[in-house]
């Protein structure tokens, strides 16, 4: 399935578009079966409120997210950062770059790279065709802001498990498997679980974790940026699901 295939299935799956989708079924049954269509619109509207509520979605990404084992950092041969998309044609850095969630994976990397110095592999391709990949977007910023080299770039995939099977295909040239794999903590389990299955040895090295400051009346209110991780949290359960029923890719 191509990458616009499945973001567009994707659409249809997670909020807020099923929602609405539920919802304006629910009213369109109401003149015929007013039963049946005041429940669809009521779960819809609950559905809203527990997703866009931040404890609710905290908590839900909280589940995914395991501590980062960095004792076991003595013993990679690589750190591998994967991208997470591009601030397109961004007017204060004169072009495209990396966004905000590839920020936060690209310091941690350089942060990883003084405490080891392992070289560096920068995953990421370009989906909508940009002129630039997600992993030379990453190398520009991690080699001329943080002073960070970047030893490799695979600026070819679409998604996690190309990153995954194209890493390897890469270091396995230079007789590396044992990587520390720098992603989002909610993006862990999935993306350790592809780079395992790739051929790879997994030091899983996480960071921007959901961590909150305290549970207050505040944290029961529906926010914009909570419907956001509850997103983000569908997001990763349904493509967990889907990469165990898909088949992977063989490696030679």
């Amino acid at each position: 399935m191509g990458w616009f295939t499945t973001n567009l299935v994707s659409a249809f799956l997670l909020p807020p578009l099923n929602l609405i989708l539920l919802g304006a079924i629910g009213v369109l049954l109401l003149k015929r079966h007013p039963r049946t269509g005041k429940l669809l619109v009521m779960f819809a509207l609950t559905l809203l409120y527990l997703l866009s509520t931040p404890f609710v979605a905290e908590t839900a990404l909280q589940k995914l997210e395991t501590p980062s084992t960095l004792h076991s950092l003595d013993s990679i041969q690589a750190i591998v950062v994967l991208g997470a998309g591009t601030y397109f044609n961004a007017p204060e850095y004169d072009g495209s770059t990396v966004n905000r969630l590839g920020l936060e994976r690209i310091r941690y990397a350089a942060r990883l790279y003084r405490l080891t110095g392992k070289p560096m592999l920068a995953a990421g391709g370009s989906p909508l065709g940009s002129n630039s990949s997600e992993a030379a977007q990453m190398k520009a910023v991690l080699e001329k802001e943080f002073g960070v080299p970047v030893k490799w770039m695979e600026g070819d995939s679409r998604n996690t498990r190309e990153n995954a099977y194209r890493s390897f295909a890469i270091l396995k040239k230079d007789g590396i498997s044992h990587i520390a794999l720098v992603t989002h903590a909610w993006h862990m389990p999935r993306a350790s679980r592809e780079f395992e299955q790739a051929g790879f040895k997994v030091v899983p090295a996480a960071t921007a974790y959901t961590t909150r400051y305290r549970t207050d009346v505040f944290s029961f209110i529906p926010t914009a940026g909570a419907l956001q991780k509850s997103w983000l949290f569908l997001h990763e359960v349904i493509g967990m699901w889907w990469y165990r029923l898909s088949p992977a890719p063989t490696t030679s």
